[in-house]
């Protein structure tokens, strides 16, 4: 179908702006590689952050294992079992020996897999692309020692690095005897892995707050390291005796007033003289003795001061003898009246 000269006309009135577009793209090709220039620039620091995201922290480096002076090693070497070795101990300078391989090679400040590696390159002379696998059979390294009012006092063989909390729970907590504090003794020490001066420390001693740690205080709750010994101190006592429902020593781990240790023993019994609670004091170092009284019901009342006790005090409830006497009375004639025949008085 042909077309007519009206739309002939038309078309040619757009030749203009179509011959003008064709120019435009023309142009344009000359802008091309600046524009290619500008978006590899764009894309450059991009790139040069990839790496950066995929490369693995140090801090997660460091937390892997590695060897130390005293640990025992299980040596493989593949279809060589006369170069293998079941236990290799470490010694205190942290080397130790295979078979023909000459002079000593250094184990400590290596993981498994350096020292495997490490392994398999003395024995390149001998054997060509020989695999070796390192295993430690024995952690000694990185032991530690928990002794003191714990439930399981014992030494502990860590295999990465624990923080003090962490120790705790693995011997199961502070035992009910324990005191206000924790102590880590830290003794003198030389590291081998260290090359400046900081490698021999002349050791320390560290005391903090048994509650601060238990509630993971940053402050309270270091890292432990190898060698390190945890003691907790037994709590002093204090003892509640006489009319009580459960006379028993308590241990002093925080402020103990005098009302407050009757009431950990039960509280008193009846026909107890409240009024005149007995307190014998000893002073510390000394065999002299002194002796207060405290007036229960008027503490009760805020009348009167809660004495705040001090270690070794004995808290006394007496009984009341009159009372007491009567008591006594009762609880001896009741059953046998309770066996006489009930007459009937007309």
């Amino acid at each position: 179908m042909g077309m007519t000269n009206q739309e002939w006309k038309m078309d040619l009135d757009y030749l203009p702006l179509i011959i003008c577009d064709l120019r435009f793209i023309t142009d344009m090709r000359a802008y091309v590689p600046l524009v290619i220039a500008l978006l590899l620039l764009m894309a450059g620091p991009a790139s040069a952050q990839e790496p950066k995201a995929v490369t693995p922290p140090a801090a997660q480096t460091s937390e892997r294992y590695r060897i130390g002076a005293g640990d025992v090693l299980e040596v493989r070497v593949y279809n060589r079992p006369q170069l293998s070795r079941d236990a290799v101990r470490v010694e205190g300078n942290g080397m130790m020996r295979m078979p023909l391989i000459e002079g000593d090679i250094q184990a400590a400040c290596k993981t498994e897999g350096e020292l495997a590696k490490d392994i398999s390159t003395r024995y390149a002379r001998y054997y060509r692309n020989l695999p070796v696998d390192v295993f430690i059979k024995e952690y000694h390294a990185r032991e530690v020692a928990l002794i003191g009012a714990v439930n399981e006092q014992g030494r502990y063989q860590m295999q990465r690095h624990i923080r003090l909390l962490e120790l705790l729970t693995f011997a199961k907590g502070p035992s009910d005897k324990a005191g206000r504090t924790i102590n880590i003794v830290r003794g003198p020490r030389t590291d081998v892995c260290a090359t400046d001066d900081a490698a021999t420390s002349e050791g320390s001693l560290m005391t903090l707050r048994l509650n601060d740690t238990l509630r993971g205080e940053e402050a309270s709750n270091p890292y432990v390291e190898g060698g390190d010994i945890v003691t907790i101190p037994e709590a002093e006592q204090v003892y509640v005796v006489g009319n009580v429902y459960t006379p028993k020593s308590l241990a002093l781990k925080e402020t103990l007033t005098v009302s407050q240790a009757i009431a950990m023993a039960g509280g008193p019994l009846r026909d107890s003289k409240t009024d005149k609670i007995h307190i014998v004091r000893r002073a510390t170092g000394s065999t002299a003795q002194s002796e207060i009284f405290v007036n229960l019901a008027a503490i009760a009342k805020k009348k009167e001061q809660d004495l705040v006790l001090q270690p070794n005090d004995i808290i006394e409830v007496q009984e009341s003898t009159g009372k007491s006497l009567m008591r006594s009375l009762m609880g001896a004639v009741a059953p046998s009246v309770a066996q006489m025949p009930v007459r009937v008085i007309p």
